[in-house]
């Protein structure tokens, strides 16, 4: 019985120390203590002893002396895995040193924490910033005709070009001493907010220049010759710039181009001139039909080694101006009725001097590093932007417009159905803005966020798009409609873009999140990678040792924290945050130590196979986004003061978000091929099952009845979008009206009572009102505020309607001008 009872409060003690990832050395001494002390109460000394002396020679001695440890662990642990784990390449290398990692790492590692988070600084807007989006930026939106540029241009109008280059939109990341703006990134976010709220042309067009693209890429490596010639041109609109990579067959696998170069020399102007012969075929390139300077990424290949002795030198950029002789450019694709200027570029032969590489001839065949580190910082900006930009905007649109719509007497926003509609437009809105402002701050703060970009762009775009869907749903008729009047169907055509571009979000899902994620984020797997790929064997053994130990007790303590945090339902434990928000910490530390938990049991236990598991990988992607995006909402929180009024959109937005958590989970574990291996996992993860439930009914209504009427959480909700109620903006007049439209509904309320009573005999509306003023139903400031009512809502219950003449094609298809080419390779 004493050996029982040792080996139980031994058990006991192993179980808190993995859980408080104790040193092993502090593990070891505690553990002699309670032998000690057990044997001491029990009076049973020579048990003890013997059982002392096991634990010594057998555990204490072989785990704590690292000569001895190094010798029947280490050694043979490297020589496995140098057998079975594969080199990496060069490629793959280069992706993984291209980044950095963020509060995600401690989202992954099983125990966050929250001080990184929580006492990094709010991000604001400096005074200057502030005044390019009340000034420049509300002009340039005062400007848009959205009906105009879609239907009749299919183009910006010339003014709006010329305005966007003059006033520095396309300079927002270009420092001052060029001529640019040097804008924060926060900036930089807001910006293409406040645009995407009125024309996701417009902002598709500014986001370009100012992400991935030449100016980037020559601020980051460029020649000082370079720098000084182009980036000045580029602040002031001289040049358009476009950067092209895909191709038609190579896309989301970007390292497999087939565009190539030669490099060669060539007689120009009467001099040899030692320079690349290009051959090449883009598509979907944003600016490229106006673009004046070619950003072109190709293999670059070295025959006669002219420039070495490598042949094969890799990708490689360049930068090429519009008019180089056998450039194929000014075509344009028609993006889903959104056009944005998109097209083709090729070129065969294409001869230009060696200068043009980006950086000059020593950066040939280092294109794939500068592609992969800039596109982390472009990709978490841009695309998150725009689409939060069109989600806040639907939060303002189909708010007021839930009020404004009436029907069977009542405001549409009070029929449950619509009420459901509404609820994820909040949550989900109040989810986006948390996560595009997260982006933003995280490469404010200098980081190169590679798994928190791909997290920001999937996840923004695709909840975007739910967002865009409901408020269509909300709109009914007047959404499809498509005319002047209607703001959101450009939007609905559109959402599917950014879920396509910068990596399809369907291979951002199911490889990269994950993928990069598990190595990236996981505070062990990439050292044990080193120390494998280390050819001082001394060394290699010290750095595995140290990995491999680390990464076992990394692996205890997450099993542990999993279940005891899944027993006690994550009720107690030391968390930030308020009284009210303490619980939403507890319940991420135990699904970040369920994630650590199952991230690494499918690694352990598939290993290369995890790779092909694509759908197993997307779901533990999954878990790791929700757990980032629940963060960004609290750390939004917290920097807001804590608003009491949030509180139902915080609580809707992360209860959803555990209950995807919950369901990923749960999809891995009933998807892992090796059956034995799941059910064990099941009982750590799930020890009582799965208890997460979607927001509920209640929460919902709270929800629509925040974003359906003014108050602090909508205004918070729509802050910084283009909200003027000018003649071009309905949106904005409606906004504007909404508080008259609320104070008016007890006055309609009575109007109705009256006509149900059958004492108004009058079937025109107005006449109507006029009658119930006269029967004393309502009075006559009332019957004229709801005459003004009804005249003022009527263009937002109205659609457009035309001539058959206005709707034909200005050109028909089959002329000259229009017509399809076929290239064949």
């Amino acid at each position: 019985m004493s050996i029982i009872i040792t080996l139980i409060c031994v058990a006991i003690l192993g179980m808190a120390c993995a859980f408080f990832r104790a040193r092993l050395w502090l593990w070891t001494l505690l553990t002699i203590a309670v032998i000690l002390a057990v044997g001491f109460g029990l009076h049973s000394l020579d048990r003890m002893w013997v059982m002392l002396g096991i634990f010594v020679l057998l555990i204490a001695i072989p785990l704590n002396v690292q000569p001895l440890r190094r010798v029947l662990f280490a050694a043979p642990m490297l020589k496995l895995f140098k057998r079975v784990l594969p080199r990496i390449s060069e490629t793959e290398q280069v992706a993984l040193d291209a980044g950095t990692v963020g509060f995600e790492g401690e989202l992954f590692a099983g125990k966050p924490d929250w001080s990184k988070l929580l006492t990094e600084p709010k991000p604001q807007l400096s005074v200057e910033e502030q005044a390019f989006l009340d000034g420049p930026c509300e002009e340039l939106c005062a400007m848009v005709d959205d009906w105009q540029i879609t239907h009749e241009l299919a183009d910006l109008p010339p003014e709006i070009w010329d305005y966007i280059k003059r006033r520095g939109f396309f300079a927002m990341i270009i420092p001052k001493r060029y001529g640019g703006l040097e804008f924060s990134a926060f900036a930089h976010s807001a910006v293409l907010q406040k645009l995407s709220s009125i024309s996701a042309t417009l902002s598709s067009l500014v986001a370009v220049p100012n992400s991935l693209g030449p100016a980037e890429l020559l601020l980051r490596y460029g020649s000082e010759e370079q720098k000084n010639h182009y980036l000045p041109r580029l602040a002031d609109g001289r040049e358009i710039p476009c950067f092209a990579l895909t191709g038609p067959y190579a896309g989301s696998d970007a390292t497999s181009i087939p565009d190539y170069g030669i490099v060669c020399k060539q007689t120009v102007d009467g001099q040899e001139t030692l320079g690349i012969k290009l051959t090449f075929d883009k598509r979907y390139i944003t600016l490229a039909p106006v673009a004046t300077l070619v950003g072109l990424a190709f293999r670059m290949y070295d025959p006669e080694h002219l420039l070495g002795d490598k042949e094969d030198l890799g990708i490689t950029l360049a930068l090429i101006p519009r008019e180089t002789q056998g450039l194929e450019i000014g075509r344009r694709h028609f993006p889903l009725n959104i056009p944005f200027q998109n097209g083709p570029l090729r070129g065969k032969d294409v001869f230009v001097p060696i200068d043009t590489l980006i950086g000059g001839p020593h950066m040939a065949g280092h294109g794939w590093r500068m592609l992969v580190e800039c596109l982390s910082v472009g990709r978490g900006i841009s695309l998150p932007s725009n689409a939060t930009g069109f989600v806040r905007m639907a939060v303002a649109a189909t708010g007021a417009y839930a009020r404004i719509r009436k029907q069977f007497g009542l405001a549409v926003a009070r029929f449950e159905g619509v009420e459901e509609a509404l609820a994820r437009i909040g949550g989900y809105a109040y989810a986006t803005i948390a996560l595009a402002r997260a982006s933003a701050a995280a490469v404010d703060r200098g980081e190169k966020p590679a798994v928190a970009s791909a997290i920001s762009k999937c996840h923004t775009t695709d909840l975007g798009r739910e967002v865009i869907k409901d408020a269509m749903d909300v709109h009914g008729g007047k959404g499809i409609q498509l005319g002047p009047s209607n703001y959101l169907g450009r939007m609905w055509q559109g959402a599917p873009i950014p879920i396509t571009v910068e990596g399809a979000n369907i291979m951002t899902r199911s490889l990269m999140i994950f993928g990069q994620g598990a190595i990236r984020c996981h505070p062990w797997i990439l050292k044990e990678m080193h120390a494998v790929q280390e050819p001082d064997r001394k060394q290699a053994l010290r750095a595995l040792d140290e990995a491999l130990f680390g990464h076992l007790g990394f692996g205890l303590s997450n099993a542990v924290r999993s279940f005891w945090l899944g027993v006690t339902f994550a009720k107690f434990g030391k968390a930030p945050g308020d009284a009210y928000t303490r619980r939403y910490y507890r319940k991420l530390n135990r699904y970040s130590a369920a994630l650590a938990l199952l991230a690494d049991t499918a690694m352990g236990v598939l290993g290369g196979k995890l790779k092909f598991k694509e759908k197993i990988s997307a779901r533990l992607g999954d878990v790791l986004s929700y757990l980032y995006i629940a963060s960004a909402m609290l750390k939004r929180y917290e920097d807001e003061g804590r608003p009491e009024i949030e509180r139902p959109l915080l609580a809707w937005a992360f209860h959803d978000s555990m209950w995807r958590i919950q369901m990923a989970l749960d999809g891995v574990i009933r998807n892992f091929p090796v059956r034995p291996v799941a059910w064990v996992v099941h009982t750590l993860v799930f020890p009582f099952g799965r208890r997460e439930v979607p927001p509920s009914d209640r929460l919902g209504r709270r929800v629509a009845a925040l974003i359906t009427a003014p108050n602090a959480a909508r205004a918070a909700m729509v802050k910084g979008m283009y909200l003027t109620p000018n003649a071009n903006n309905p949106v904005g007049r409606m906004h504007a009206l909404l508080p008259e439209v609320i104070a008016a509904e007890p006055v309609e309320r009575k109007f109705l009572k009256a006509v149900k009573a059958n004492t108004i005999q009058s079937h025109d509306y107005f006449e109507q009102l006029a009658e119930a003023a006269r029967e004393g139903a309502i009075s006559e400031t009332e019957r004229a505020q709801l005459e003004r009512l009804r005249r003022v809502t009527a263009e937002f219950i109205n659609v457009d309607d035309f001539d058959p003449e206005e709707l034909r094609a200005a050109v028909v298809h089959g002329n000259a001008d229009s017509k399809r080419s076929l290239h064949v390779a």
